[in-house]
């Protein structure tokens, strides 16, 4: 199914009467050419053959030409007339929402600021703590994002671009669908949706999550993290960011369009995302500043948040994360008393997986050095 609906395919029958009119004229010489030879010509003569097919009748110049002509439309005709149509359950075809400003400089394009020696580093660091396999055979992917120097993001990543499940993490995108309808009107966060946002990202309730994504719509939030603006799903970069179905039973509007999930991500496209937070880019600064403190995590917690209070007790940790069955995921922003800061992201699936994200989160904040003085 393609992503962006063909237009050629929707007008099949327009393009099937002009190629059927361009191929009129030799039609009708072959006509001609049978009733000489004495012959009644067949439904299938008139349709499909052309003076071009049949080396016994005598053609001219101008008759060969046009007949391939008419060959030629025929089989772009046919060609429009089966391209691929959407599903019938509504369509993927992108509709840029009004955004609350036109998109900045792009900052975001994480993947052009690769750091050879962070990605050594982590890959050392996962080597170390036995995750080599996990990470060789696909089960696991990491990404370790420097932002201590906020304009220049120091980027390493372990299939950055492979996409999980990721359960209850891609919740972060119908927050922001809710920030950013707000911002244009569309929307008012009043006191309800508020404690529903709250709900949502802290502990994680699937009820609210659904009351949102039908306040926002499925299809306004698929739009926007595939909008210019963000790119926070792009086939280009195997996916990313997707929410396509309530977070309660049922609910499905459409699974993601490369690898049919209905709640998916990149361990890339979830780094993006925070990135474009810390440095104030999703809605608007103040937008950005709300939905940090939404995200929030005070205290103690499971797989990251528990590796990162045993290293950081009082680093401030902006984090979401889901587990359902054996698929388990994390994502953080981390900001130390000492300045430094980063982001890091872990998606699995094993039954490990819990485990496997507590030791990845120990292991990566020993590889962000302190900024100097």
């Amino acid at each position: 199914m393609a992503l962006l609906s063909s237009p050629f395919s929707r007008n099949a029958e327009v393009w099937i009467s002009l190629a059927l009119l361009a191929a009129q004229p030799m039609i009708l010489v072959r006509a001609t050419h049978d009733a000489i030879a004495r012959r009644r010509p067949t439904f299938r003569d008139r349709i499909w053959t052309t003076a071009w097919f049949v080396p016994s009748v005598r053609r001219s110049d101008f008759q060969r030409r046009a007949a391939r002509l008419a060959l030629v439309a025929c089989l772009l005709a046919a060609g429009m007339a089966f391209a691929d149509e959407p599903d019938s359950d509504g369509d993927l075809s992108i509709e840029v929402p009004a955004l609350a400003e036109p998109a900045p400089r792009d900052l975001t394009l994480l993947w052009e600021w690769r750091d050879k020696q962070l990605q050594a580093n982590l890959e050392g660091a996962m080597h170390r703590i036995g995750l080599t396999e996990a990470l060789e055979s696909g089960r696991l992917s990491v990404a370790l994002v420097n932002i201590t120097d906020r304009q220049r993001p120091r980027v390493s990543a372990i299939n950055g671009d492979k996409m999980f499940y990721a359960a209850s993490l891609p919740k972060i995108i119908v927050m922001l669908a809710v920030f950013e309808q707000a911002e244009t009107g569309r929307l008012t966060i009043d006191q309800e949706t508020h404690e529903q946002l709250y709900r949502m990202i802290r502990i994680s309730s699937n009820s609210d999550s659904t009351a949102l994504m039908q306040k926002v719509g499925k299809k306004y939030i698929a739009d926007l993290v595939r909008s210019p603006r963000y790119l926070l799903y792009d086939p280009s970069h195997n996916g990313g960011l997707w929410a396509g179905k309530d977070y309660d039973n049922g609910g499905l509007w459409r699974r993601d369009p490369v690898h049919n999930l209905s709640h998916g991500a990149t361990t890339m496209q979830v780094a993006r995302f925070f990135y474009l937070l810390e440095v104030g880019k999703l809605v608007t600064p103040q937008a950005s500043l709300e939905m940090k403190q939404i995200l929030e995590r005070k205290g103690g917690g499971k797989k990251f948040v528990k590796g990162f209070r045993q290293v950081q007790p009082d680093a401030r940790i902006h984090r979401k994360g889901g587990t359902w069955r054996n698929f388990h995921s994390d994502a953080a922003l981390v900001i130390r008393p000492d300045g430094a800061a980063y982001i890091a992201v872990g998606l699995s699936e094993s039954e490990h997986g819990r485990e496997w994200l507590t030791n990845v989160a120990i292991a990566m904040d020993g590889l962000i050095e302190s900024p100097s003085p």
